[in-house]
């Protein structure tokens, strides 16, 4: 009887599982200290789009622009992260983005590390988009391959703020939400992992043509403006400058890198529950040149 009753519950109650992630049972962002926006950012397009104080920026889009910052310095490994705060309502189009880049120095063929939520239309939820591209195409063979792995989040981002983060190092990149590991991306070859120095960028912008639905909803400009909040900025790691013997950040307490058992136990929660899209169970796309998606 007592079984029969466990599995009604189950059934009646099948999300209650997927309400919050297990402990990771170890915190990365707690091993940065904090960083102003100006001593390791600037502004980078829609200066009049910005609003920024020592802790804290604010960006936003409206009809005559969005905006954009960077880092100062560009790395070649580390740790990266920003608690934001989304618009809520209607954001369909518009993208709000925290990541990794090095268009303005290999422009048509560069590298990039992207966390960007999705905008939404009334009642839906944010898509969180993570992605990497190499050399301009994803493959560095010419080949424009996305490595798109979405998620619905365990919480609503335009509430409060929550910690997303990116861990870059040679051998793997994490990416983290309020430090619970969301996804591993492991270096299996140099063709698919960026190697080259990057900076950290932030940004909104109108992405009408993809952002939401494969752009079937579109930015309505009547609810301008849309509004992106940055705080509690974090970077640590080897910049681009920094001698050879400059040893990669780590996202567990292992220092030669990976994740612990209780992390990849927290990350595997997020992906039962959370994911939406993992471009390496989409039977239409070509997995030739994705060793990643092998094993």
């Amino acid at each position: 009887m007592a079984l029969l009753l466990s599995i009604i519950l189950i059934l009646l109650f099948p999300s209650t599982n997927a309400d919050w992630p297990p402990s990771p049972g170890y915190w990365p962002s707690s091993k940065f200290r904090p960083i102003t926006f100006y001593n390791g950012f600037t502004n980078l397009w829609g200066p009049n789009h910005q609003s920024a104080d020592q802790n804290s920026l604010t960006i936003w889009l409206d009809t005559t622009s969005g905006s954009g910052f960077k880092s100062v310095r560009p790395f070649r490994s580390g740790y990266f992260g920003a608690s934001m705060k989304l618009q809520p309502g209607y954001t369909a189009g518009v993208i709000t983005a925290f990541y990794l880049s090095n268009n303005e120095a290999h422009p048509g063929f560069h590298d990039e590390v992207d966390i960007e939520f999705l905008g939404t239309t009334f009642g839906k939820p944010y898509t969180l988009q993570t992605n990497v591209y190499v050399r301009g195409s994803g493959d560095g063979h010419g080949n424009i391959i996305g490595r798109e792995i979405k998620f619905h989040l365990w919480f609503d981002p335009t509430q409060d703020f929550h910690h997303y983060a990116i861990l870059w190092t040679p051998k793997e990149i994490i990416f983290l939400v309020d430090d619970v590991p969301i996804r591993r991306y492991p270096r299996k070859s140099d063709a698919t992992f960026p190697l080259r120095p990057m900076w950290v960028y932030g940004s909104i912008w109108d992405a009408s043509s993809w952002a939401t639905e494969d752009g079937k909803y579109k930015a309505d400009y009547r609810y301008q403006p849309f509004v992106a909040k940055y705080t509690n900025f974090k970077e640590g790691g080897c910049s681009a400058y920094a001698p050879a013997w400059c040893r990669p950040v780590s996202a567990s307490p292992f220092r030669s890198g990976g994740l612990t058992v209780q992390q990849y136990r927290a990350m595997r929660w997020v992906q039962r529950y959370h994911m939406v899209y993992d471009y390496c169970r989409d039977p239409k796309r070509n997995h030739a040149l994705t060793p990643e998606c092998w094993s």
